[in-house]
């Protein structure tokens, strides 16, 4: 208990003083935004900070901060200082320094940005891996709030026919979502959906200090547990505890709402705190599943789907369990309507789409929807089908984590200020993925680690000095490019 503490000492209390530190070297002024200077009433549309705060928070927040750190527990109570840690120092700098360029560059997405910062060649391998990206995500988020809907609500079972109409439904509402305007359907029941998030969270948190106090570590281990499956620490944990730590997809949602901040003063509360917010709904979902794991109610080869109702039902009884994995639905569904939102305006910026006309905006995601339901098909048809869609997703997700990063590096370097604020976590950010897909089998090259660390090693110093050299470089070049 005493650790679980510690962790929430360093993510509340580091996040507050490190937030206010990283936004000295923006200096946010009162210049007008995005949401103001090119407001279309479509995606430029001005909202209220605290509702602009839980879009973010609900847009972001997907089923990483809970599967993942239900699966990452299984390293040990270190994940209660690595999540935190990481938290403070790079998933939340990530998100706030992408959303803040954004709001300086127009309320551009993250292509266009790579674009001017590092590169056109870099830019079109980027939209590749972001399209992937994001058609994963909105895949994965329409599967696992389809099968949480139809074993814990309908308790039809998720290999039942009624799925399929479960999973018509989700789209149907993505759909809806990533054609109108921004704040006539997102911005309205984002509300309803993040107090069924706050009650999990929240049910989940005390029930954590009544029931599992004694059990937040497992028996005759230490800070690392040696993991059932004998996975490494590094990087396996950082791999799959994915979004709430740092997610390469969060630099898609939150140049989303860089079109309807009203303030720069407002980006630091509206970009970094909803980071620290996610890093806490990981710490209770991670400890809610180490108590189940470590006093025997569940089974350490649970899957972790299963492992959402059981822990909501073990903390806040039925009735409770229940309103718990409502919220747990809610995370994955308002992050996969802004995925395909995304992915709608990245396509429409790279070939030059209007997006003003309904119609031009239908069409456009008609076209997208159709390899969407595709993959979930193979994904639910296949026997390991969503493993694959899992690990390429937790691979993808950090990988162009690695992206932002550099531009937020070369950004500060263009405006004289601490670049090492970004560098340093890019830098650990490449050497976890390259190291993991070197390693892995089936997904990547196989190799042993004696192999995989020093490789990574190596392309991880390259990153370095390819993004301080490209900064200190292009300055003048980047001054030239306006994008708005």
């Amino acid at each position: 208990m005493l650790l679980f503490i510690i962790g929430l000492i360093i993510l509340l209390g580091g996040g507050f003083f490190y937030s206010k530190y990283v936004e000295s070297q923006l200096a946010p002024d009162d210049r007008e935004t995005p949401a103001v200077r090119k407001a279309d009433g479509v995606d430029y549309v001005v909202m209220s900070q605290k509702k602009n705060w839980l879009i973010n928070l609900l847009n972001i927040a997907g089923m990483g901060p809970i599967i993942g750190p239900i699966q990452g527990i299984l390293f040990g109570p270190i994940a209660f200082l690595a999540i935190p840690l990481g938290c403070v120092f790079a998933g939340s700098v990530h998100d706030y320094m992408t959303g803040f360029i954004s709001m300086r560059n127009g309320g551009s997405q993250v292509p266009k940005l790579v674009g001017k910062y590092i590169g056109d060649g870099v830019r079109k391998f980027y939209n590749i891996v972001i399209a992937i990206l994001l058609l994963l995500t909105g895949v994965v988020f329409v599967y696992t709030p389809g099968d949480l809907i139809a074993n814990d609500i309908l308790k039809a079972g998720a290999d039942s026919n009624v799925i399929w109409i479960i999973y018509a439904v989700i789209f149907a509402y993505y759909i809806a979502s990533t054609v109108l305007p921004i704040d006539k359907l997102i911005g309205r029941v984002y509300p309803i959906f993040g107090g069924f998030l706050i009650v999990s969270a929240i049910g989940v948190f005390i029930g954590i200090f009544i029931k599992g106090s004694g059990h937040l570590a497992f028996e005759n281990a230490g800070l690392l547990a040696e993991h059932p499956l004998g996975q490494r620490f590094i990087p396996s944990f950082f791999i799959t505890v994915a979004c709430g730590i740092l997610s390469g997809f969060h630099g898609s949602q939150v140049t989303l709402i860089s079109r309807t901040v009203k303030s720069e003063s407002e980006a630091r509360t509206t970009f970094y705190s909803t980071m620290i917010a996610e890093g806490f709904i990981a710490m209770v979902w991670a400890a809610g599943a180490m108590v189940l794991f470590s006093s025997g109610q569940a089974a350490l080869d649970t899957p972790g789907t299963i492992m959402v109702g059981q822990v909501s039902k073990y903390f806040m009884g039925n009735v409770g369990g229940l309103l718990a994995v409502l919220g747990v639905i809610a995370l994955p569904i308002t992050s996969g309507d802004t995925a395909f939102r995304s992915l709608r305006l990245i396509i429409a910026e790279e070939l030059n789409i209007d997006q003003k006309a309904p119609s031009k905006r239908a069409g456009l995601s008609a076209v997208l929807f159709i390899p969407a339901f595709a993959i979930l098909y193979f994904a639910k048809t296949n026997p390991n089908g969503f493993n694959l869609l899992w690990r390429y997703f937790g691979f993808t997700n950090q990988f162009v984590a690695t992206f932002a990063l550099a531009v937020a590096t070369i950004y500060l370097i263009d405006t004289g200020k601490n670049y090492i604020i970004t560098l340093l976590p890019g830098i650990f950010y490449v050497f976890i993925v390259f190291s993991f897909i070197i390693n892995i089998k089936g997904l990547g090259l196989g190799l042993p680690f004696s192999i995989a660390y020093p490789a990574a090693g190596v392309i991880a110093v390259l990153y370095a000095y390819f993004v301080i050299k490209l900064g200190k470089k292009n300055k003048t070049r980047i001054e030239s490019i306006v994008l708005d």
